[in-house]
Order: structure tokens, then C-alpha cells, then sequence
């Protein structure tokens, strides 16, 4: 198949299934290897962002999914409804940031972390499908694990895991400190 055949197929496939598409299901699907798919899906990907088209390629964790580029959105709440909005609380954000960090992980050892009860946090993450349902621990009880999902990926536009930002010792040390002296202060009191 020539380059554009290639190309148009890819798109209708992105188009038609809405929902990210793994990159060896592309590849099958146009009967080409794995990174010979992945540098047409970037070729694509550069060129939709050249010519300034409404919609662009992402890429999410050897992956790819057909969106609306961001800066279109004032012109579709015109026709679709306005999507729904949620508002990521202090709380829900520590959260997702102890489940993305040392997932996959159950309720409990979030609410070691965290210190306090954490159903209602975790609840909203599954609700928002910011996190998931990973499977089972093999221990006593079987309790749940949870990782982050695929929306979670592109709600902070992160293509992999590897992409979240890496804390280095001494600001986790600061962290540390600043727990403490929080922990003493409500013992203190």
C-alpha cells in the first residue's frame, strides 16, 4: 500500500473506533510491523499539527487515540453539550498521586500514606475513571488494587507512566519533614 493509503487507513481506523487503539492492532490492521506503524502515526501526528486541522493524534502508553485539539473547544460546546467538568479537590489529587505513583495499591496502603480513611477519595477517582480496579491482592481479604487508567493519561496529556515528573531525595526529605512537623503539631494540640 502506498504512504497515503496507509495513512487514510490508520485515520479511519482512529476515527471509527473513538477509544485509543493499540499500536500492534494498527499494525496488523495495515499489515506493517510495529515501528514502521509508529513512524507513520508520527508523520501523521507532525503533519495534522502543520497544517493547523482541528484534530490531532495523542499517544498514550503504546497507544494512539483521534481527538479534538484543545483549542477547538469553545467552537464545539456551540453543538455538543458541554462536557462535564470535575473538580479535582487537594484531597483527590494527593490521592491520584499516591495510586500513580506506587500502583498498583490497595485502599489500605493509600490510607496508611495518607493517614485518614480514603473510601470517599478513591470512590470519586473510579467515578472520574482517573483509576481503576487492577485486580486482587493474593493476601487475606483479597483487597482490591488500583492503578491509574488510560483517561488518566490524557486528562494530564502524559503518553506513559515513565512521563510523571521524578522527585528527587532531597525534596522528598523536605516532604518528610514537613509531615512531621504537621503530625507533631496535631499531637500537640
Amino acid at each position: 500500500m502506498e504512504i497515503e493509503k496507509l495513512q487514510a487507513a490508520v485515520e479511519a481506523i482512529l476515527f471509527a473506533m473513538g477509544d485509543s487503539v493499540e499500536l500492534d492492532r494498527l499494525a496488523s490492521a495495515v499489515g506493517h510491523d510495529a515501528e514502521t506503524t509508529r513512524k507513520l502515526i508520527h508523520n501523521m501526528m507532525d503533519r495534522y499539527e502543520e497544517e493547523d486541522r482541528g484534530i490531532r493524534i495523542i499517544e498514550l502508553d503504546n497507544a494512539f487515540q483521534l481527538c479534538t485539539k484543545k483549542e477547538m473547544y469553545s467552537y464545539l460546546i456551540h453543538i455538543a453539550k458541554q462536557p462535564r467538568r470535575y473538580v479535582l479537590t487537594d484531597v483527590l489529587l494527593e490521592t491520584l498521586s499516591i495510586v500513580a505513583y506506587r500502583q498498583p495499591v490497595t485502599k489500605l496502603e493509600i490510607e496508611k500514606i495518607r493517614g485518614v480513611k480514603s473510601d470517599h477519595a478513591v470512590n470519586k477517582l473510579v467515578e472520574y475513571g482517573l483509576i481503576e480496579e487492577r485486580g486482587r491482592l493474593d493476601a487475606p481479604g483479597r483487597p482490591l488494587l488500583f492503578g491509574t487508567s488510560e483517561e488518566f493519561l490524557r486528562r494530564f496529556s502524559l503518553q506513559s507512566l515513565e512521563d510523571l515528573p521524578v522527585l528527587d531525595q532531597e525534596q522528598i526529605a523536605h516532604f518528610k519533614e514537613e509531615a512531621e512537623d504537621e503530625a507533631q503539631l496535631t499531637l500537640d494540640v
